[in-house]
This record gives C-alpha cells, structure tokens and sequence, in this order.
C-alpha cells in the first residue's frame, strides 16, 4: 500500500498564505511607539486599537469558516487578503486614534481570512489521517517562519521610511500571497453520517458538549498571553531591560539597542515555534491532546513567572523568548486536531472558529489591558501576573475534557 505524501500542494501553499499574513501580524507591535510618539497618543490608545483587531479577528474567524464551507474556502480567503490590505492602506492615513481603531477591524477580519481558521481547516481535509496531526503542525509553524522575519523586517524599514510606507508595503505583501491560491484545493472528507448532519446541528451539538466548551475556555489564555507579548514585549524590552554590552555577542550581531533586541525577541519566540509547534504536531498523533495541552500551559506559567520575577537582561529576555517561543502556537494544532477528532472535519473550520473566537477575546483583554494599565501604574507588572494566572488556568480546565468522540445524530 502506497504511502500517502505529507507534503501535498495544498499543504505548501497554506504555509505560504498563513506565512506571509502572520509576518505581518507580528510586526505591530513594533510599531507601537513609532506611532505613540508621532501623535502623542497614550501607550491605550494604540493598545486598544491592536486590541479591537485581535477582536475582529476572533469574530470573523467562525464567518468565515462558514463562508469557506458553504461558498468556497479560496473565495473566503480572496475576501479575507482584500480587508487585510485595505486596512493596512487605510490605517496608513489614520491621524486619530478613533480612526486607527475602527480601520483595525478591517485588519482584524483581514487576518480571520487569511489564518488558521480557513487555511488550517483546508490543509485538515487535504492531508491523509496518518499524516493530518503534523501537517496542522506544519501548517502552524509557518505562521511562526512569518513571525521570524515579520517583526525585524518592519524594524528594518523603519529605518528607511515612515511606518505609513510600511503599511502600504505589507498590503502589498498580503496581495502577493493570493499568487498561492489555484493550489488551496481539498475535498471534502467526511463520513457518511457527517455529510447527512446540517451546520446548525453539528454546532448545537458542540455546544451541547461540556468538553467543547472546555476547549473554549481554555484557548483564552493561549490569546491573552500570546497578543500581550507580540503587542507589548517590544516595548516591555526597549524601556526594562538591562543595557547591552558594547563588546558582547549581540553587539557583535549588531543588536546594539534595547528596541533592536525586542524586535529580535518577537524573531527569536517564532524560530522556536517551528520547531515547537510540529514537534506537537508529531506527539498529537502519539499521545492524548489535552494532557499535551496542559503541559503546554504549565510549561507557559512557569515560564512567565520565572521571568517577571528575575531582573531584565538581555541573557533573561533571549531565554524567555527560546522557551515561550516552544510553546507559543504549540497549541493550535493540537486544539484543531482535537476539534477536528471531537466533531469531524465537515465544518471544522467553522467550529474552530468558534474556540479561535475565545482566544481572541483573551487576545483582545492581553493587548488592551497591557496598554491600559501601562498608562495607569507606569509599567506591565500586574498584567504579566495576571496571564500567569490564566495560563495556570487553562492547564487546569483541559485535564477533565473527555477525548472519545461523540455518537452522530443525523439532521
């Protein structure tokens, strides 16, 4: 019998597409005191627009796992690549912070189209059950190649041009990655009794499921933790740590400066993350998903405290950052995987949607809380321990879902 392939043109072009958009995604928060500093913003202002975003993002991910499942996933991603550039053009004519915070919702549904949600859900029905655990983590980890380059490379042109050239550029990046999409073709693969049940049936049903609605909470805090660090630990690094030795290995690099280090650290957490997140690809196949995923989020809190509690140095800053970065979307494969296991993959895209929507909303707390209480007591301090909370949390609450599937009832 022939072995089936896990590399597969869908799978390549999903990791295009989810690449390209999450280098882009990534790099905001870097623009976080360019733009304070430009309008004299408050550090919430900007905060509360990235924060509007993540929730944009959350909402529009279950629209458009619909609109992928009933009109076409490319149609939806094609939708999604034209909000993400249309924001990003628009934002560059923002001069308040009202108009840059209502234009992020076009960014945010944007990024819905063209991330995990859809793509994820695509690359699932392509790839062979042998092989489907580590193509999510493949496809995962792609987003964290874009997070490798995304944040340095807006660094970069920063230095050459205004971050409103930026934004257009990275408009025309998104654009770029629709070249990818005559590959993004998957059937549709699901049982006999799948194919029978509705949308709304398979929804209730899920709804119904205590073990979906732990799912669902648990993602909170994976969002809280990770848009609080892309958002805030640029700027977190550039006024806390510890100066950079003149004649150190990172001089040497030519990070000489606290900004270039944060931009670097977001760099550093992505190129840990490709080897974290299919790694958790791999041991999803192997091994229980949620005791995977608690292990995860206690491997986060430990991090996290560890860190918060020791001074800032640019030694503490690069180590943090190596094991978030394990850690940090080492998540989502094993969460899609376990939707997928739980519910089928008819419209797993959709119901995915509905557990991504929750870790937005842990997103949107993480980035505006961040900025909020910044303006408030002058540092991060307390929002840092709060997501030490959450994350010990979501260890917790994943430990009792139960992990056999569900008998189908046909509409």
């Amino acid at each position: 019998m022939t072995k089936a392939p896990l590399f597969t043109p869908v799978l390549i072009a999903g990791c295009v597409i989810l690449m390209l958009g999450f280098a882009i995604r990534a790099s905001f928060g870097v623009f976080q005191i360019p733009i304070a500093e430009e309008f004299g913003w408050l550090r919430a202002d900007f905060s509360m627009a990235i924060a509007i975003q993540n929730l944009a993002w959350g909402i529009g991910q279950p629209i458009f796992g619909m609109l992928a499942e009933k009109f076409g996933d490319r149609r939806a991603i094609v939708v999604g690549a034209l909000m993400y550039a249309a924001g990003l053009v628009l934002s560059s004519f923002a001069v308040t912070p009202l108009q840059h915070q209502f234009l992020e919702i076009l960014v945010g549904f944007g990024i819905a189209g063209t991330g995990f949600g859809v793509i994820l859900a695509v690359v699932g029905r392509a790839s062979a059950p042998e092989n489907r655990s580590l193509a999510l983590g493949i496809a995962t980890a792609a987003g964290s190649a874009g997070q490798v380059f995304g944040a340095p490379a807006a660094e970069i042109l920063l230095g050459f041009y205004a971050w409103q050239t930026v934004f257009v550029i990275f408009a025309a990046v998104i654009l770029a990655a629709l070249f990818a999409l005559p590959f993004m073709r998957a059937p549709i693969t699901a049982t006999r009794a799948e194919l029978e049940e509705s949308l709304g049936t398979v929804v209730l049903r899920a709804f119904r499921d205590p073990s979906f609605t732990l799912i669902f909470v648990g993602f909170f805090s994976c969002g809280y933790q990770l848009a609080f660090v892309t958002a805030h630990f640029p700027a977190f690094v550039t006024e806390m740590c510890g100066a950079i030795d003149p004649r150190g290995p990172l001089a040497a690099l030519g990070i000489t400066t606290t900004s270039a280090l944060g931009a670097v650290s977001i760099a550093v957490i992505g190129m840990a993350n490709i080897v974290g997140t299919i790694t958790a690809g791999w041991l999803g196949k192997r091994y229980s998903k949620k005791y995977l995923l608690a292990a995860i989020y206690t491997g986060r809190t430990i991090a996290a405290a560890l860190f918060i509690m020791l001074p800032m140095t640019p030694a503490t800053v690069l180590i943090f950052s190596l094991s978030m970065g394990a850690l940090w979307l080492a998540t989502v494969p094993l969460t899609s995987g376990l939707v997928a296991h739980l519910y089928g993959l008819r419209y797993m895209g959709t119901l995915y949607g509905f557990v991504f929507l929750s870790h937005q909303l842990g997103s949107f707390m993480g980035v505006w809380l961040g900025g909020r209480m910044y303006d408030l007591t002058g540092d991060y301090t307390l929002v840092w321990w709060i997501g030490v909370g959450v994350g010990a949390f979501s260890a917790i609450v994943h430990l009792p879902i139960r992990e056999n599937r569900p008998a189908l009832h046909p509409a």
